[in-house]
């Protein structure tokens, strides 16, 4: 048996996030012992600097801000023809030395050292330890990156792999299940329901108004059935890089759609700090609305469950029997219109109590077998009962929401 390696992997790439992983290698079997990374640095920043730098000599030299002109802002990156005046084009011809590259740069260059240390604590190693270093990503082809690697690690990096063909032929397919994928079932809040929207947020909120939207996309073709009876998944996974797959599958067709956002990642950092701040100042708050909308939901699918089942039962249900629960329903329905929450918690415990005594009187007039009302008599701090459950669990409605 041989002995275990510790792999240090360095990825910075021009859009995608830039990680560290410490890997323990033996026999054949990679253990990742730790992961971190500055989610807001890649080569697109070192590419800015130096645009930055060109468009200010530009300036001083023409008296033309091309930071201003997008046009010419993009011919800056890629052609030597930059703009044109009445006297004819303007072109620009300088030179960047390595020295001048590193000075734009070197706050840049200074923040690759936080994620090493980092991912050092909690892998639990010492620099000493540290058998390998493999630097990944096109962007790990510039002297000042791997110069400071080797300050860092005392090691002089692994330069046998191409660095782009490592990013090309490594990265996660997408859709592809891995540990990071989170999934959730849904389903229609109308009967009828033919299409779903699907709304990606970012942020740490409780409603959409309070987050970022990344993207959206629509499930269309969903046969038409009653609420609740479609089972929608929809499924995030987060691959390696940061790329973001959304996947939303109708499980009775088939049917799929889905969207992939490569900029999930791209929010300034004092951005992020203060959706967080937000988030835990207005935490209480959006627990109380949250509470109350999911009060609100639940009453809906209650109530809908409710009527369904009055009207299929028909005369098979008592007189006395049914004049209580629709005196309960129309108590819910008025505590939904304007009540408050608890008023509403109050109605729908009330209308699951005699929704529950409609279940025993039938059961008792048929002697024996399931209870037809007992879908609707569920606790009213438990799941709705239109709620189904499926092979992938609950199944949640999208009744109400607040996304103002």
């Amino acid at each position: 048996m041989s002995l275990p390696r510790h792999r240090w992997h360095m990825v910075l790439k021009k859009r995608t996030m830039k990680q560290f992983w410490f890997l323990k290698v033996g026999d054949g079997v990679f253990e990742v012992l730790s992961t971190s990374g500055d989610t807001h640095l890649g080569g697109d920043d070192f590419d800015k600097r130096i645009v930055d730098w060109l468009a200010g000599s530009f300036k001083n030299d023409e008296g033309i801000d091309l930071l201003k002109d997008k046009q010419a802002l993009q011919r800056l990156t890629e052609l030597p023809f930059i703009t044109a005046t009445a006297d004819g084009p303007k072109h620009i011809e300088t030179t960047l030395t390595r020295g001048k590259f590193e000075e734009l740069c070197s706050d840049l260059l200074d923040r690759l050292r936080t994620p090493v240390d980092n991912s050092l604590r909690d892998a639990k190693l010492s620099l000493k330890e540290i058998d390998e270093v493999i630097l990944v990503g096109g962007s790990t082809r510039i002297p000042a990156v791997q110069d400071l690697v080797k300050k860092m690690t005392g090691k002089d990096p692994n330069v046998t792999v191409n660095p782009d063909e490592v990013v090309a032929l490594g990265i996660i397919p997408r859709n592809t299940t891995l540990p990071t994928s989170k999934s959730e079932v849904f389903s229609t809040a109308a009967d009828g329901q033919t299409s779903v929207e699907i709304n990606v947020l970012q942020g740490e909120r409780e409603f959409v108004r309070d987050n970022k939207s990344l993207g959206s996309f629509r499930l269309d073709g969903i046969p038409p059935a009653p609420r609740g009876v479609p089972q929608i998944e929809v499924k995030f996974d987060i691959d390696a890089n940061g790329i973001l797959s959304v996947a939303a599958v109708d499980k009775g067709t088939g049917k799929k759609q889905d969207i992939t956002i490569t900029g999930a990642s791209t929010l300034p950092k004092d951005e992020v700090e203060k959706m967080v701040e937000e988030a835990e100042k207005f935490a209480a708050e959006d627990k109380e609305k949250r509470d109350a909308i999911d009060t609100k939901n639940q009453a809906e699918s209650v109530m809908y469950q409710t009527e369904k089942q009055l009207k299929e039962l028909g005369d098979k249900v008592p007189g006395d029997v049914k004049e209580k629960v629709e005196g309960k329903l129309k108590e819910l329905q008025d505590a939904v219109a304007g009540g408050s929450t608890q008023t509403i918690k109050d109605a729908l415990a009330a209308l699951n109590q005699e929704v529950m005594q409609l279940g025993q009187s039938l059961y008792q007039q048929q002697g024996s077998g399931p209870t037809p009302g007992a879908d609707a008599a569920a606790d009213s701090t438990g799941p709705g009962p239109s709620e189904k459950t499926g092979d992938g669990g609950d199944v949640i409605d999208a009744d109400f929401t607040d996304s103002n």
